[in-house]
């Protein structure tokens, strides 16, 4: 029971420790990682914010430089069908020097065209054989028609490689009209594109309104492939959105229209192309976090144990004092008693003792006195009681004097029937039936008769406490091995719960409420411990409780 004892105590003060580390460090660590995830957060928005802001930037730009590329070469057409005479335009001379002057002036030019209102090539200036073409029946045509102006998508056309054309019409005063064509190649809009300074894991490419693309992509697939995303709804402004990808990261999507064209603009930025400077910032402040987490902990954890230690220094030697000033009032108590009773009661029986004598005497002066045999069945029993009253008082006088330390033979079973000499009355008047089941070959021991005595009545007041009336204590002696014998008290009273068990043995724990100290096993598990000796309690509520002092046969008393 003693290493139960001190391993409940070290669970005590363990528990102590744990929740005073645990109260530390809610309050210090709780407030500082809501504050360092707060600012993360913070600067995660802010960092994704300008991120945002600086791919709408970027799209922006390119938006605007190609409708101005577009632009200006429209502007231009335009500008020659209505300043050139269609006699000139229609002279392949003329139109070999207009568009050997486009070349010097605009990039991406590859030929020019003048076409009659029933679609024939009228005249061509350029690399393919294209003169008598008819494109009456193209889609362009009609739209160009229609329209008056016409960029197209990228195609294959005639030519056998990706290109796109922009036309411009001009309507005679008879309502004839003519379409001035030129051919532009796809190379003007891959140089747009790469002015963006894409990253290795970012894209950026064009597609038309049906989702083909018109520029390569890194990823999606080549010049004239489908685009495997659905096209964006039309914007007049650049959008910019951030959305997850199948492994959770975030990517940066842009696009933009680009007017007077078939044209968008996609702008695809995966996560490690811009997460770096956030993922570093991450780090830095996972390291701080986790530093200072370290050096918080380490300190509470020497702090509370600091504490804890000093604490329990403390509890134990309070009640250690504690303890020693309960025992010392109680033997003061006692001996103040037995002096009491000493003085009051042995002198009397000192009288009666020696009138006793002299009247045995008396009675046998005389050997024919009539009452000789009464008298002195009468005086023999006075004497007796006499003694009977001495021997009370002197076992009295005997267990409440603290005497020196004294190792002498015991009898178990004399000095448990002497300890319930105190306490027949009581027993008698509740009816409270006592039974002793004493081993034969129960050995004597050697050790201090007064503080088994004081153990034995502390334990077995406890029991008279336990049981109603008429209950019944049961008092087993017996040899537990060859060197140690055990004393078993056992009542049925009210018994102990489980969790109250645990602190029985503690000092000022009591389950007698305002009646008891909690003094009287403590004192006895102290003295038990001093004797070399062990204590141990089963108990079952509403049951009983049985308690086990186990003693060596020959104590090492200092």
């Amino acid at each position: 029971m003693e290493k139960d004892f001190k391993q409940d105590l070290k669970i005590r003060y363990y528990r102590l420790w744990i929740f005073s580390i645990v109260l530390m460090c809610t309050v210090a660590l709780i407030p500082l990682i809501i504050i360092s995830y707060f600012n993360y957060y913070q600067y995660e928005d802010a960092y994704n914010t300008e991120v945002t802001y600086q791919v709408s930037r970027r799209i922006s730009y390119t938006k605007h430089t190609l409708e101005t590329f577009i632009g200006d070469r429209l502007a231009t057409l335009n500008l020659l069908i209505s300043e050139e005479p269609y006699a000139e335009l229609s002279d392949s001379k003329q139109c070999t020097k207009l568009l050997s002057n486009l070349k010097k002036s605009f990039d991406g030019f590859i030929d020019i065209g003048l076409i009659d209102s029933d679609g024939n090539h009228r005249s061509y200036t350029g690399p393919y054989d294209l003169a008598g073409k008819n494109y009456k029946d193209q889609h362009w045509f009609h739209e160009v028609n229609l329209r008056g102006v016409y960029v197209s998508d990228v195609f294959m056309g005639f030519r056998k490689f990706p290109h796109f054309v922009i036309a411009i019409k001009h309507e005679l005063p008879n309502g004839d009209f003519y379409i001035l064509r030129s051919t532009l190649s796809t190379t003007v809009l891959d140089d747009q594109i790469h002015s963006l300074e894409i990253r290795p894991k970012s894209d950026a490419f064009l597609i038309n309104n049906e989702g083909v693309l018109q520029t390569p992509s890194k990823f999606y697939g080549q010049i004239l492939e489908k685009y495997p995303i659905d096209v964006p709804p039309y914007a007049k402004n650049a959008v910019v959105k951030q959305e997850d990808d199948s492994n959770g990261d975030k990517n940066i999507f842009g696009y933009a229209y680009i007017e007077n064209s078939p044209f968008i603009l996609i702008l695809s930025k995966r996560s490690e192309d811009f997460m770096g400077n956030l993922q570093k910032a991450k780090t830095k402040l996972n390291w701080l976090l986790v530093i200072s987490i370290i050096l918080i902990v380490s300190i509470v954890l020497w702090s509370t144990a600091f504490v804890v230690k000093r604490v329990s220094k403390s509890d134990i030697k309070q009640a250690k004092i504690l303890h020693d000033m309960e025992y010392t009032s109680k033997m003061a108590s006692l001996g103040r008693l037995a002096a009491g009773v000493a003085h009051e009661i042995n002198n009397p029986l000192a009288i009666i003792n020696e009138k006793a004598g002299l009247l045995k005497d008396f009675a046998t002066l005389k050997p024919d006195f009539a009452y000789k045999e009464k008298i002195l069945q009468g005086v023999e029993s006075i004497l007796k009681s006499v003694d009977r009253c001495s021997v009370i008082t002197h076992r009295l006088l005997s267990f409440a004097k603290r005497m020196d330390v004294n190792s002498e033979v015991i009898d178990l079973e004399l000095l448990l029937k002497e300890v319930m000499g105190f306490l027949e009355r009581e027993a008698t008047y509740r009816g409270i039936e006592i039974n002793y089941h004493v081993a034969p070959d129960l050995p004597p021991i050697e050790s201090d008769r007064g503080q088994l005595q004081q153990v034995f009545l502390n334990i077995i007041t406890n029991a008279f406490y336990a049981v109603q009336d008429k209950g019944a204590i049961e008092i087993y002696a017996s040899r537990k091995d060859n060197q140690h014998v055990k004393v078993t008290v056992a009542d049925n009273g009210v018994g102990i719960s489980k969790e109250d068990l645990k602190h029985i043995f503690e000092p000022f724990f009591t389950t007698k409420g305002k009646y008891g100290t909690g003094l009287g096993l403590s004192i006895t598990y102290g003295i038990v411990e001093k004797l070399g000796g062990e204590i141990t309690v089963d108990s079952t509520l509403g049951r009983g409780t049985s308690f086990t002092v186990t003693l060596p046969m020959k104590s090492n008393i200092s």
